[in-house]
């Protein structure tokens, strides 16, 4: 009977580390998305800020 609840408790901590396993996988997709969305609109948000800042 004490087997029951040692799996159950090993599961509930096996789906704490999934969450945060999850929770990584969606801030690496986000960095890597911001990161594609940087390479290729660098260019463009440079030439704003340049001409923003020679406005100022």
């Amino acid at each position: 009977m004490s087997l029951i609840p040692a799996l159950i408790s090993f599961l509930h901590r096996d789906e704490e580390g999934q969450g945060l396993a999850e929770y990584a996988l969606i801030l690496a997709l986000i960095a890597i998305v911001a990161i594609i969305a940087l390479i290729f609109l660098g260019g463009q948000v440079s030439k704003i800020l340049s001409t923003v800042g020679s406005s100022i």
